[in-house]
């Protein structure tokens, strides 16, 4: 699902809402996820899951095209963690 469809679906489910009031509401949720992140905070949405940042160090690598080693600095990767409930919804059987 794109950030656009999930703006039409909340749209629908929604109607007193306009549709670009919806978008602004995605845009700020996204952002202020975005900048807790970058802040290094954590984000949890109960139930569905857990952003965090991971650091990974500094490393040598290798260029898989030559085979020569190749310096990689450091990096802060986002890290997302499923919820319980979600999980448990993504693998209960079908009836």
């Amino acid at each position: 699902m794109t950030k656009s469809e999930l703006v039409q679906k909340l749209s629908e489910a929604n109607p007193h809402l306009f549709q670009r009031d919806v978008e602004v509401i995605v845009t700020a949720i996204f952002d202020e996820i975005t900048a807790a992140l970058a802040r290094g905070d954590r984000v949890e949405l109960r139930g569905f899951g857990a952003f965090s940042v991971k650091r990974r160090d500094a490393r040598v690598g290798r260029n898989p095209r030559t085979g020569d080693s190749v310096r990689v600095a450091e990096k802060h990767i986002p890290f997302f963690k499923t919820g319980k409930q979600l999980r448990d919804r993504l693998n209960q059987s079908a009836p």
